[in-house]
């Protein structure tokens, strides 16, 4: 497979009002079953995307790479220097937050057998 940007989120601090303006703004609009109230998914996205709610604001996306074997990908940024998270399971598949090896952040994600 090769890696590709397979997911990203916006961060917001709070959601109700980034659904709104982005939904009048872009016509956007949010799959009800795969949202909560610290995450809104945009529908129909490609790649997929969605709004999650933090106390701070960086103001930065998260890009999220699409990756064949989550647990191989992370063992590799630690031998390669960098540091990585667990990764943490979700409907959609697994993701971790890691960080090269000169302490840039950005995320990996497995799609759910189904997913994508």
């Amino acid at each position: 497979m090769q890696t590709q940007l397979g997911y990203f989120t916006l961060e917001t601090l709070d959601i109700a009002k980034a659904r709104a303006f982005y939904g009048a703004l872009f016509g956007w609009t949010f799959d009800a079953e795969a949202s909560k109230s610290t995450y809104a998914h945009v529908a129909g996205s490609s790649p997929a995307f969605g709004f999650t709610k933090v106390e701070r604001t960086g103001g930065h996306p998260n890009l999220y790479f699409q990756v064949a074997d989550i647990d191989a990908v992370c063992a590799k940024v630690t031998e390669l220097g960098g540091r990585a998270a667990m990764p943490s399971d979700s409907p959609s598949g697994r993701s971790a937050t890691v960080h090269d090896d000169q302490g840039v952040a950005f995320s990996l994600w497995q799609s759910a057998p189904g997913y994508v």
